[in-house]
């Protein structure tokens, strides 16, 4: 009789790995019974995310700090949890106006993971290391470990080589902070139970987990300046529904019509927060860009010409 490797017993320890007793008629309820169950344990992972609040806000601290420093955020991955790093990673640039090598996501198995399982590519620490020498990653940067069971090997390797370095780390795991012993900055728990499907991290994680990256990465280019009361005001207008909500929220935070937007957006080079600045602040271009470089890029320190405090 072969032995038992020690990953059989591991994965018996954890949450997320263990059978939900709420699900186990699910195979055949009916179909409105169904769906009635996968939503109300969605609503379990979004509450699991209420009690890591203050860990989300310490993470963001980080990547504040690190990009005022020059540093960037790296998400690190395998399967849903890297893909969701990725995703995260896209949607700066277009929403945000950052550069694309601002924040990045490492996926186990590289870009064709993200469009076909590669399952093998996550089983080996040394993968996670040599991603992160790959992509270039210094002592300014920050490395944000993603990984459900916490016990990914490439995304442990990661956070192990990112230490090393000596960047700052982060990691997101679905499982307890009472079995979390891995050496990091910051852990952000969300213990979202078992899932409804034994061991689909899809599902319930990938809810949570979805819901801390968002925070992290929108929590921080709030601190950055790149939101105006609730709006986003560095957005890149590089397609027709960009450039439409460019328009909006001219409009919005001003009061002006729709051609008075577009001429500011067209004099402001297609930047809304100049465009803001010009009609809010009653000035041209060239002034509005000296105002918000004083202003720390926040428009309202550029509006009022002051300087953050």
């Amino acid at each position: 009789m072969p032995d038992r490797p020690a990953l059989f017993d591991e994965l018996k320890t954890l949450t997320t790995e263990t059978r939900n007793p709420r699900t186990m008629q699910i195979d055949v309820a009916p179909l409105a019974e169904v769906v009635r169950m996968l939503h109300e344990e969605d609503q379990i992972a979004v509450d699991a995310v209420t009690p890591e609040l203050p860990y989300v806000a310490q993470a963001v601290e980080i990547v504040e700090a690190a990009f005022r420093n020059g540093g960037r955020l790296f998400y690190c991955g395998a399967g849903t949890s890297g893909r969701l790093g990725v995703l995260d990673a896209a949607e700066c640039p277009p929403t945000f106006g950052t550069p694309p090598e601002l924040v990045q996501g490492l996926i186990a198995g590289g870009k064709a993971a993200m469009f076909v399982a590669q399952e093998g590519a996550e089983d080996h620490e040394s993968n996670g290391a040599d991603a992160l020498v790959e992509a270039g990653v210094t002592d300014k940067d920050v490395v944000c470990g993603i990984a459900a069971s916490r016990r990914t090997p490439y995304v442990v390797g990661a956070v192990k080589r990112a230490r090393e370095i000596g960047a700052r780390t982060l990691f997101v795991t679905c499982n307890p902070r009472s079995q979390f012993t891995l050496d990091v900055d910051v852990a952000i728990c969300p213990d979202v139970g078992p899932e409804p499907i034994m061991g689909s991290t899809r599902m319930k994680s990938g809810t949570a987990t979805k819901l801390v990256l968002n925070m992290i990465s929108t929590a921080t280019m709030i601190r950055l300046g790149k939101v105006y009361e609730n709006m986003m005001v560095d957005l890149q207008m590089t397609n027709l529904k960009l450039v439409e909500r460019s328009k909006r929220i001219v409009m919005t935070a001003t009061g002006v019509e729709y051609d008075e937007a577009t001429a500011a957006l067209e004099a402001a080079d297609g930047h809304v927060k100049t465009a803001l600045v010009m009609l809010l602040a009653d000035v041209d271009a060239e002034a509005a860009r000296v105002r918000i470089e004083r202003g720390g890029g926040f428009v309202r320190h550029a509006i009022a010409g002051t300087a953050p405090s």
